[in-house]
């Protein structure tokens, strides 16, 4: 995409959804650290279901090591690689008490050195916990980069780098949430539902999913 066509691209994102949020329930950099290590290889609606009683009795490392990793395991079973992620949150929890004072670290190397916490965990916490203009590439954000023309990559790392390179000043706080949000629920991965596309003029997917009979497409797709 040209430059003008991407900052229109993340302009017509910005005013569909003014300020976007994480959908990951948390209440504090502590348990939005957890919820997003949790959240690999599931669903936040999943995760957010597992630790709504969580997160009312923990909050902090030192509350989850008196919760253990049995009594973790018992609250986030209905997630995938549960006892894999209550080994790393637990381990995570013992080392944020003794290499950080218990509180989360704001720096992707020290956020990495934490157990089960990769690239893409570390990016959203600096994000959303620290307001970093950082951009986690997830499922959703590859799709729609490399979909739309907007920042193709073969790899996460690369559409990180390349989004990092073409999103405009003006919207990088936010760019992460925008993209996720729209890969989630209009760029889908099997049936994109380019009909109702805030951006589809501008997008360099080819084969444009017509609209369902009856239903009224977006005008910026009409334009």
């Amino acid at each position: 995409m040209k430059k003008a066509e991407v900052y229109e691209f993340y302009h017509r994102l910005s005013e569909a959804i003014e300020e976007p949020e994480t959908e990951l329930d948390y209440v504090n950099p502590y348990t939005l650290l957890v919820a997003v290590a949790l959240s690999a290889q599931a669903t936040d609606v999943g995760v957010n279901r597992a630790t709504k009683e969580l997160f009312k009795r923990v909050t902090t490392p030192q509350a989850m090591l008196e919760l253990g990793e049995q009594g973790l395991k018992e609250h986030i079973r209905t997630i995938g690689l549960y006892n894999t992620k209550a080994k790393n949150v637990i381990l995570t929890a013992r080392m944020l008490l003794e290499e950080h004072g218990g509180e989360v670290p704001r720096t992707r190397a020290e956020l990495e050195k934490l157990a089960g916490v990769g690239r893409k965990t570390a990016n959203v916490v600096m994000n959303v916990a620290f307001g970093e203009e950082t951009i986690a590439v997830d499922t959703h954000i590859f799709r729609v980069s490399n979909r739309t023309g907007l920042a193709p990559g073969k790899t996460p790392l690369a559409v990180e780098q390349k989004l990092e390179k073409v999103t405009p000043a003006d919207f990088k706080r936010h760019a992460h949430h925008w993209l996720i949000l729209h890969g989630r629920y209009v760029c889908k991965a099997r049936t994109p539902e380019c009909w109702r596309c805030p951006v589809a003029d501008l997008c360099r997917y080819k084969p444009k999913t017509p609209a369902p009979r009856g239903t009224k497409a977006a005008e910026t797709v009409l334009d």
